[in-house]
């Protein structure tokens, strides 16, 4: 006697669509929603953070999780029928790199998060086929530290060259929602999966409990914005740069794209100044405008056998990229190498976000103090922890302890602990040593 088969697993779902979308490389995919069952939308519940913050309707997922599967029945039943509705996003403002300005995060729903979560775990399959070897940001087995490594081959393999520094001004604010329909729409043609795409563009932002509606953005914050993002600005930068700009070269390019930052590198000097003159242009199609101070034209050349080094951070030779200035410096057997460290800002963003730490927790227990530090230190070693960045990350060890030093002296009245003291204090509570994490190339890991 046959038993009935069980469901499909969502993995084996996934992998259809993949195959799919290998084999139909042009046209649009008419019938996907029915990928998106219950299973599917608790594996997307599985995936969603339940520690974040909550949105308009102020639900968390204890609230969620006590009628779970009558929730997501409903939401299911919702979703397929096009009777959802979808809620505006909670919009709060986080500091950005500099620490005096703000930047505009939007928070969904509980229940919006799980939708978004499902349809990118449908629609991710079809576009990874797509998308471009250049692009790392949000997606899957891919990384920051993948992108530095390919700035760095691009940057060692090509040494007598030129680099364009990309950096587009307030990207998810600007992202043109007719635009970025019509780009979906050459991949997903099934009708219930646009309509919630539009719903979630046009949801609206409430702020200070005022309603705003807008043409254009995709609020920083959604599930399913960094997806929204790579396909506009696969459109934009990658599809372009590789169909269009690299044939056209006198000689080599690259592309690393992470996001909304992008580096593209030239192994010629006019090569290098015809792109960078329409760049402006390209971008503005597209209804994006380029910051006009941090979008600039590098000369990085290897430095010549009697040259100084003259790469150093700050020095037009240099370049900050995803949280590190990359520049050249001499290695231990003489030659020159493009050397990685913390850039300046975030350096002093992280030292920053330290002392305001320990100043709203002076008065905690010491050993609290020491296992919250230690978690913030390793951290810190686990993003900049990358070979040749040890001197940079001892300073910040160094200033980690001053600072604690300072604040723990504040708590007890005196105006100073000596250092004397100190030292033998770090010797019951030590900070984490350097920690060099990244020091074997990531390109081999990549799929």
């Amino acid at each position: 006697m046959t038993g009935t088969p069980g469901p499909v697993p969502i993995s084996t779902k996934q992998l259809e669509l993949t195959q799919r979308a290998t084999e139909i490389t042009q046209g649009a995919f008419t019938t996907l929603a029915h990928f998106i069952d219950l299973a599917w939308l608790r594996e997307a519940y599985r995936r969603t953070r339940k520690d974040s913050a909550s949105g308009v309707d102020g639900q968390t997922a204890a609230d969620y999780e006590r009628h779970l599967e009558e929730n997501l029945a409903a939401l299911l039943d919702r979703f397929k029928s096009g009777r959802y509705r979808a809620p505006p996003v909670r919009r709060v403002y986080i500091p950005k790199a500099d620490g005096k300005r703000l930047r505009p995060i939007g928070i969904p729903t509980l229940e919006d998060k799980v939708l978004q979560r499902a349809v990118v775990m449908l629609l991710e399959p079809i576009y990874e086929v797509q998308f471009s070897d250049a692009s790392y940001g949000f997606r899957p087995r891919r990384s920051a530290h993948h992108a530095l490594e390919a700035v760095w081959r691009g940057t060692m393999g090509h040494p007598n060259g030129w680099l364009i520094e990309l950096d587009i001004e307030s990207f998810f604010d600007n992202v043109d929602h007719e635009t970025l329909q019509s780009l979906v729409a050459r991949r997903v043609g099934d009708g219930v999966v646009r309509r919630i795409i539009g719903k979630w563009l046009n949801a609206g932002v409430m702020e200070e409990g005022r309603l705003s509606h807008s043409t254009r953005g995709t609020p920083q914050g959604g599930v399913i914005s960094p997806l929204l993002a790579n396909i506009y600005l696969h459109e934009v930068l990658d599809r372009w740069f590789e169909e269009d700009v690299l044939p056209r070269l006198k000689s080599h390019g690259f592309v690393v794209r992470y996001a909304d930052d992008a580096v593209l590198g030239f192994a010629r000097e006019d090569d290098a100044l015809r792109v960078y003159a329409v760049l402006e242009k390209r971008f503005a199609k597209f209804g994006l405008k380029l910051h006009p101070e941090k979008t600039r034209l590098v000369e990085f050349k290897r430095p010549t056998v009697s040259e100084r080094p003259r790469g150093g951070p700050g020095n037009s030779r240099s370049f900050d990229f995803l949280g590190f200035t990359h520049f050249w410096a001499r290695t231990r057997k003489g030659g020159w190498a493009v050397k990685r460290k913390t850039a300046k800002n975030r350096l002093s963003r992280a030292l920053v976000s330290i002392k305001q730490w320990c100043r709203r927790y002076r008065h905690e227990p010491v050993a609290w103090q020491h296992t919250q530090l230690s978690r913030k230190l390793r951290g810190h070693y686990a993003y900049y922890g990358i070979t040749g960045n040890g001197r940079t990350l001892a300073r910040f060890l160094r200033a980690v302890e001053r600072i604690w030093r300072n604040w723990l002296a504040r708590r007890s009245g005196r105006a100073k602990l000596l250092w004397s003291r100190f030292k033998a204090f770090l010797k019951r509570y030590p900070l984490p040593p350097v920690k060099v994490v990244h020091s074997v190339r990531l390109s081999q890991s990549l799929p």
